[in-house]
């Protein structure tokens, strides 16, 4: 539960508004003597950090305009060449396009130009979800452990999309990450709305039953999941953080257990979908085998 207080603490402190703002571009367009000086050494500095603020707000909007975004960070980058936020913009954009392993080579190349370069949370959360697609996963839970503690500087949706993701990842590194993804996925359940907060208490609830907390976790769930949740599971948001984490897998694992109190035969299937994937290979397959098991004997039983 350290890791949760620490993140509680941090957050409290963490808010600014202009986080995402790189140092070379100052705090706005106030003309104290420092940001004149910086202009007079370099005339290109207004364009380059217009286009900057230009293409973050488009990464903000709609996805299709993250392909504009590419062309405006390749701009910037040739009006002041070496500098690391350019970099940084363009693995955002890259990301939001489906294109991982780019993303992280792009924000890898930012590090190396500036090693404070992702210290932005949404340039951290960036990194952290595409270490996870590509299969870098102690990159990513390393990411996401440096993203929650200043995570009051996003948007509601990202940082409770941030708490979701990082305690998904943290739990699917077994036993060693079971109590911090725990506490994380306890705050993705506060900071979570509608379809993403039913999952968050659906993955909390199996994290707790894999801790062997299984009184907890059965009221967890009874206290806010009723019926078939099929449906809410399938919203593109779940879809997408699972996405993030590079744990779609877990989607079968979370209905499978949702749907053990209503719908046996259903939680069973679920289950061996989950073991017929990633899953059967992962640290939690001998848990989805006892509950596939024991899921077969309550149909039996019906």
């Amino acid at each position: 539960m350290y890791f949760l207080a620490l993140v509680l603490a941090q957050t409290a402190a963490g808010a600014s508004a202009s986080a995402a703002r790189p140092a070379e571009c100052g705090l706005g367009d106030s003309a104290d003597a420092g940001n004149v000086w910086e202009r007079a050494k370099e005339p290109n500095l207004r364009r380059y950090c217009d286009l900057l603020a230009s293409g973050t707000a488009k990464l903000v909007g709609a996805a299709t305009l993250a392909a504009e975004v590419l062309d405006i960070a390749d701009e910037a980058d040739k009006l002041l060449p070496g500098r690391a936020a350019p970099l940084v913009l363009k693995g955002r954009a890259l990301l939001v396009l489906e294109k991982a392993p780019d993303a992280r080579a792009a924000l890898l190349e930012a590090r190396k130009r500036d090693e404070r370069a992702l210290d932005d949370p949404m340039a951290m959360l960036s990194w952290a979800r595409a270490s996870a697609r590509t299969g870098h996963t102690d990159d990513a839970v390393a990411a996401y452990r440096a993203a929650l503690p200043r995570a009051s500087a996003l948007a509601l949706a990202d940082r409770s999309a941030a708490a979701f993701e990082a305690g998904a990842t943290l739990v699917s590194t077994g036993t060693k990450g079971l109590d911090d993804g725990i506490a994380m996925l306890r705050l993705a359940r506060r900071e979570a709305q509608d379809t993403l907060q039913l999952a968050s208490i659906i993955a909390l609830a199996l994290a707790l039953d894999r801790s062997g907390q299984t009184d907890e976790a059965t009221a967890v769930l009874a206290a806010r999941v009723q019926g078939d949740v099929r449906r809410v599971l399938a919203d593109k948001r779940v879809a997408d953080v699972l996405k993030n984490a590079n744990l779609s897998h877990e989607l079968h694992a979370m209905t499978a257990f949702a749907l053990e109190g209503v719908d046996a035969a259903g939680a069973k299937a679920a289950w061996a979908r989950y073991l017929e994937g990633p899953g059967g290979k992962g640290p939690w397959a001998a848990h989805a085998r006892t509950r596939e098991a024991a899921a077969g004997r309550k149909g039996r039983g019906r």
